[in-house]
């Protein structure tokens, strides 16, 4: 898959044929990437899950087995206010047929937020730290479990004392793998001979530059040499591959079982931020194929050969700068959770209004239902939070909430609006198989 031509321009369906093929394993996601535990209604977060699943089966032929919650956010079963118990996360998934999620490594270890959380990172993630004083969330009790092995989340809903799991698994992303990409001080994308991000041409807007040093100012940065990184590259996987081997093998000696490595990175990384880094996953991937001491496997292959022995009661937390919810609902951005909760409900109660709508009000209710979906994305707080695209965030998040209320109108005035409906389906032509139906009340 290195040209349009190898995938004949159907990425979706190469990825298909890996993973028909047994090679890799595609997990899915929520919609919209929207951030779960801050979604006003269960019938939202149901939502979001169910259009993702649907849009998995869609693509792929089959069910998705794992999920890669947005921001690795999770939360368990609370009660409210008014005295309703919400269930956990878990309870969607496990509804949902998902059998494992991954989470940020504090998450399962306990102590102080470490990696992407802790906002020593490469990325949009360590510009939060810079921008902000990133208020530290309250350390969790440090705990035995750790992230080599894949554990059963507890059915929060029946309660955190409750023996019962929910069927589902989560496992926690290594951090010292996780590092050497993510950390923006000693990760590999550091290094002075890979190409610098920073600096473009005025012209072109292509970077002819390397690193040259971290401390070294744009101005005086050395041009670029792909001969040098190409030496780099080689010594770098080299490197990770030797340092999985380690970490596997100290683990063995230790206990006696076989570990689990997660290195979970943000995609954006390779190519983006780190221009090497899609040549680097190639050379890792080749090592660790042929090394001794490793087996490449997937998520749900290794559950099915090591089952999760213990249950765990995992806290609320994400991989967001501080380990909680701070990078989606600080000072900045929590004036946009009102307008999506009151959306929410509207959307609930039109769905409880029209249980079997077809014709326009059908097609103008599933694109109502799309721009709640859009407008849920959690790209706009974060792109306002890491001041990268704000005005653009802004705009986008305020185009899909009015969309979604002029479509939310026309139905409440027993005059669905089939020619709106399908200007804004031509805007994005998202989800074609959505259903309103997944807003309904639960």
């Amino acid at each position: 898959m290195t040209s349009t031509n190898a995938s004949g321009r159907d990425i979706p369906g190469a990825f298909k044929a890996l993973q028909d093929e047994g090679y890799v394993e595609i997990i899915t996601s929520a919609a919209t990437h929207g951030y779960l535990p801050l979604l006003g209604r269960d019938s939202a977060i149901y939502a979001q899950l169910q259009t993702g699943v649907a849009s998995y089966e869609r693509l792929y032929g089959r069910k998705p087995r794992g999920i890669w919650l947005p921001e690795c956010a999770y939360r368990p079963a609370y009660i409210t206010d008014q005295g309703v118990t919400r269930p956990g996360v878990e309870r969607f998934l496990s509804e949902l047929g998902i059998k494992v999620f991954f989470s940020e490594t504090h998450t399962i270890t306990g102590g102080q937020p470490v990696g992407v959380a802790a906002g020593e990172t490469l990325g949009p993630y360590g510009e939060i730290k810079r921008r902000y004083l990133v208020p530290v969330s309250e350390k969790m009790p440090a705990r035995q479990a750790t992230t080599f092995e894949p554990y059963y989340v507890s059915d929060t809903t029946a309660g955190l004392d409750a023996d019962e799991h929910s069927g589902v698994a989560v496992i926690g992303r290594n951090n010292k793998t996780g590092m050497q990409v993510w950390s923006a001080d000693w990760g590999y994308p550091g290094e002075y001979d890979y190409r610098e991000f920073h600096k473009k041409d005025g012209v072109s807007g292509l970077q002819y530059w390397r690193v040259t040093g971290s401390k070294v100012d744009l101005g005086f940065k050395d041009l670029y040499h792909p001969d040098w990184a190409a030496h780099k590259l080689t010594q770098h996987a080299d490197h990770f591959a030797w340092l999985v081997a380690e970490e596997v093998r100290n683990y063995h000696d230790a206990t006696g079982e076989y570990g689990l490595i997660a290195s979970n990175y943000d995609t954006e990384l390779f190519g983006h931020w780190w221009f090497e880094g899609v040549t680097w996953i190639g050379g890792v991937l080749r090592r660790l194929a042929e090394h001794p001491d490793v087996e490449l496997t997937t998520a749900s292959a290794f559950l099915e050969a090591h089952p999760p022995r213990q249950v765990l009661h995992i806290p609320e937390s994400s991989w967001g700068v501080g380990g909680g919810h701070w990078t989606w609902d600080n000072r900045e951005v929590s004036w946009m959770w009102g307008p999506i909760w009151e959306a929410e409900a509207r959307m609930e109660k039109l769905a409880a209004q029209h249980p079997d709508a077809d014709g326009d009000l059908r097609f103008v209710l599933d694109q109502a239902a799309r721009e709640l979906l859009l407008g849920q994305a959690s790209d706009w707080p974060f792109l306002v939070t890491t001041g990268q695209a704000r005005e653009y965030a802004i705009q986008r998040y305020e185009q899909h909430m009015d969309r979604f209320n002029e479509l939310a109108d026309s139905v409440e005035a027993g005059q669905p609006n089939r020619a709106l409906a399908e200007a804004y389906w031509e805007l994005d032509k998202v989800f074609p198989n959505i259903d309103y139906r997944w807003f309904a009340a639960r």
